[in-house]
């Protein structure tokens, strides 16, 4: 018996949007499609409630920690910790270098037909 991946309907997943796909957070940046774990490293913020911003980073929606998507490494740290938001640069600092070993997995994500599908290669 074969598992569905899970999948967002394409109509829904346009250039600059993320959606939920079970697990995983699928995103359009620019045409595009791409796929990464769902929960941020820092306190584990929702991607899938994410952006994209102008650099093609996901933004988490809780403390804006950026994530390349190609490698789901964290490029630029929290902004804030639980319902704080402003600067904090040592702690930053610190949830960016334990999240270069804790990154996002990272899948890939095709159209197949109506629908973007989350294909896991391990």
């Amino acid at each position: 018996m074969t598992k569905t991946p899970p999948s967002v309907p394409a109509d829904e997943l346009t250039p600059g949007q993320v959606r939920r796909a079970g697990a995983w957070a699928v995103g359009n940046r620019e045409g595009e499609l791409f796929a990464v774990s769902r929960r941020c490293r820092h306190q584990l913020g929702d991607l899938s409630q994410g952006s994209i911003d102008a650099d093609g980073c996901l933004v988490c929606p809780w403390h804006q920690a950026r994530y390349d998507v190609g490698t789901g490494k964290m490029v630029e740290g929290p902004k804030g910790f639980l319902g704080y938001h402003g600067r904090t640069p040592r702690y930053a600092e610190l949830v960016r270098g334990y999240s270069q070993v804790l990154r996002l997995r990272v899948a890939h994500a095709l159209r197949r037909g109506a629908e973007i599908i989350v294909d896991r290669r391990d």
